[in-house]
């Protein structure tokens, strides 16, 4: 059995595996002051939940993009697996040639998102990753990671706005019956939804036309699911698109 670990600037996840069969995975938030046991705790009660024995884990894949928490996950997997792990950009590498200006600058997560789409769905790509940022990296016909672009996350904007207005109330994000808001409340959310829903098909539209053709569009992330549904824009919806990469990385180097 394989831990996965996928740590983003929100959210730190953590998925089991059997061969690569996802048994089950669960999030916390990530917090740069977190402790090693804040982070092996809910791993032991998430193991104890689901049955399932440290003993047999084999080992840990991590990927991070926010090095401050990486020593107390590192020593969490320690303490509490004890098994080896293994890191994306240090001790493991993607098997996908980057052909990024500036290679070492590519985020870990960009790279496996970009290698195991290819690997599942083929080629030429776009992998459209909605988290704090979203990221929309392209991969060429030969399997080779040409590069992409970063927007702000729904909700980061949605925080920038409320934080930035004196009257504005905090939203859930659900899409209004209307485009044409009736409430503060339903022009936040219309505004917001409508207007990145409008930007990632203009993003997606003007990559496809530098890239010369009409790729496969993968997409990952909290927000994945409901763009999906209201753009029309991508070909498949995967939420655990990141940890399904560390494990078959993992199992490309045994």
């Amino acid at each position: 059995m394989l831990l996965a670990i996928d740590i983003g600037n929100t959210n730190m996840e953590f998925g089991v595996f059997e061969g690569d069969r996802l048994l089950a995975n669960f999030r916390l938030l990530t917090d740069w002051n977190t402790t090693s046991d804040e982070v092996g705790l809910p791993l032991t009660q998430f193991f104890f939940l689901h049955g399932f024995d440290p003993k047999k884990m084999e080992a840990a894949v991590i990927c991070s993009v926010v090095p401050q928490v990486m020593y107390s996950v590192n020593n969490a997997v320690r303490k509490y697996v004890g098994v080896p792990t293994f890191v994306i950009g240090e001790n493991l590498t993607v098997p996908i040639e980057n052909r990024y200006g500036q290679p070492k600058e590519v985020g870990a997560d960009r790279l496996v998102n970009a290698y195991i789409s290819f690997v599942t769905y083929g080629a030429p790509l776009i992998v459209v990753d909605f988290g704090t940022a979203t990221t929309f990296d392209a991969v060429s016909a030969d399997g080779a990671y040409l590069g992409g672009l970063i927007y702000p996350g729904v909700k980061t904007s949605l925080d920038a706005l409320i934080s930035n207005t004196a009257k504005l109330p905090r939203v859930e994000l659900v899409m209004p019956n209307q485009v044409i808001g009736k409430s503060s409340v339903e022009s936040m959310q219309s505004g917001i939804l409508h207007g990145y829903v409008g930007a990632v098909k203009h993003i997606i539209s003007e990559m496809e036309k530098e890239m010369g053709c009409t790729p496969t569009v993968v997409a990952t992330g909290g927000l994945s699911g409901m763009i999906g549904r209201i753009s029309g824009s991508f070909s498949h919806v995967d939420k655990t698109l990141t940890l399904k990469g560390l494990q078959r990385i993992y199992a490309v180097h045994q």
